[in-house]
């Protein structure tokens, strides 16, 4: 895998002198169910730094020099080229984690400390260093369970029908995409996941300011007990999160450990995944069958664009609006736009320049112009054709393609349902409800028809 990093980064750096200048210092190297697939400085050929923070490029005393040897002595040639780039890009004593500790420092309790049960050290280490340099081999594609493991998944799955175990389209596009923009615009609390995890305790806290999920505080409680998110109140406007993955994605990620094939999911993909998919889906995924339950939506695969906001939301502590673009019927037909196309691109544009990376959902039409499918995808940076359109810059985790991919403007842009961004950029142009509004209406709506159902029966 180590050498087709390095491999993959000298594409990049070489992709990436062909980037136009406005965007180049920003990229670095249903409703609608999304269930059927799912920036920083120049010098930095991947992942990203913290903008407005001192870059450091050089071990300071004799405890980050320690913890660097440690780590390179458990490594092979080419994994420790890897980490020597991330030190000199910057990215190795990047903090901006919700501890302030660096990726060094969690790398060093990766091989230092205990791994649950079933996963290797070294092997989790390499993974997160190679995620972290190379965020797009992060894929959604779930492998397949050999002999040995079939008794024991079907064991995790009780009751249900032991053909689901042998999941063959993954749903966690959303899970995925969440994942890969954490490693790229986040690396030091990507590495915090990692550790936490994959340690014996299978768990993360991560502090939220609540006035990034709602209006006030009590609302924010509300969406937290309506995910049934485990947190603790720290004060009046900050609160501690628990995440932790499904209880049988352990079973997937040892199985993966021990047999994976290229393509398909690293033991930490899967892991995070999990944990993503659990924070959606209200705790009702299932590693095991890749289903899930929960309040809020019927479909048993991916999740629903309210609650890949809020996921995205407590993952990453900011105010998040989901902008839907598209118009659609009540028969699935899409019929229209909420605002024009340039508004669209101006929008987008306007997240990627402030460093951004954008989750989106697009929508795929039969000649009815009835919605038939739909994915979620990265755009992470555009550049300009001599024609003055655009060509935006994505990244798919379910396309079996390990590195960015493009799509012309005219070709995105009307395929868009809808977009992740921060507020600042569309509470000019469109009157957004926001995510919290959203969910307490499906709430009370989704109440009142149980409710109505239980009185008819």
């Amino acid at each position: 895998m180590v050498e087709k990093i390095n491999s993959f980064i000298h594409q990049y750096n070489n992709y990436n002198t062909t980037i136009h200048p406005v965007v180049r210092e920003q990229l670095s190297p249903k409703s609608i169910n999304y269930t059927s697939n799912n920036n920083v400085n120049n010098s930095i050929p991947f992942g990203q730094t913290t903008p407005n923070t001192e870059i450091r490029t050089q071990l300071s005393g004799k405890e980050e020099k320690k913890k660097y040897t440690d780590i390179t002595s458990q490594l092979d040639k080419n994994s420790r080229k890897v980490l020597e780039t991330l030190l000199k890009n910057g990215i190795l004593l990047n903090n901006k984690s919700g501890d302030n500790s660096t990726v060094l420092d969690n790398l060093h309790k990766i091989i230092t400390e205990p791994r649950a049960q079933g996963l290797d050290n070294i092997g989790i280490l390499k993974d997160t260093i190679a995620t972290i340099a190379y965020p797009y081999l992060i894929t959604q594609q779930f492998g397949n369970i050999p002999e040995n493991y079939k008794q024991a998944a079907i064991q995790a799955n009780g009751q249900g029908n032991p053909n689901d175990i042998n999941v063959k389209q993954s749903g966690t596009c959303v899970a995925a995409s969440t994942e890969f923009k954490l490693a790229k615009q986040m690396p030091a609390e990507f590495a915090r996941f990692a550790q936490e995890l994959s340690s014996p305790k299978l768990s993360v806290q991560k502090n939220i300011k609540l006035e990034n999920l709602a209006d006030n505080t009590l609302n924010g409680v509300w969406l937290l007990n309506a995910f049934d998110i485990p947190f603790e109140m720290k004060d009046y406007s900050n609160a501690s999160l628990s995440f932790a993955p499904d209880k049988n994605a352990i079973v997937r990620a040892q199985i993966q450990t021990v047999d994976k094939d290229p393509y398909e999911r690293t033991p930490l993909d899967v892991l995070m995944q999990s944990t993503f998919m659990q924070i959606g889906s209200q705790q009702s995924y299932n590693s095991i069958t890749d289903k899930r339950a929960g309040k809020f939506n019927q479909n048993d695969k991916g999740l629903i664009e309210f609650e890949k906001t809020f996921t995205e939301s407590v993952v990453f502590d900011k105010n998040i609006l989901s902008v839907t673009y598209q118009t659609v019927d009540e028969n699935a037909r899409l019929i229209g736009y909420e605002t024009d196309l340039n508004t669209m691109k101006k929008h987008l544009t306007d997240a990627l320049n402030m460093g951004e990376n954008i989750i989106i959902g697009y929508t795929q039409t039969d000649a009815n112009n009835i919605i038939i499918n739909g994915h979620e995808i990265t755009i992470v940076g555009y550049k300009q054709e001599k024609d003055g359109k655009l060509t935006f810059i994505c990244n798919d985790t379910d396309d079996d393609v390990s590195k960015p991919i493009e799509y012309s403007e005219d070709f995105l842009l009307p395929k868009i349902h809808h977009a992740a961004l921060p507020k600042e950029v569309v509470e000019s142009d469109m009157d957004i409800v926001p995510n919290w509004v959203e969910g307490i209406a499906m709430y009370k709506e989704m109440k009142a028809q149980s409710t109505n159902n239980r009185a008819v029966a």
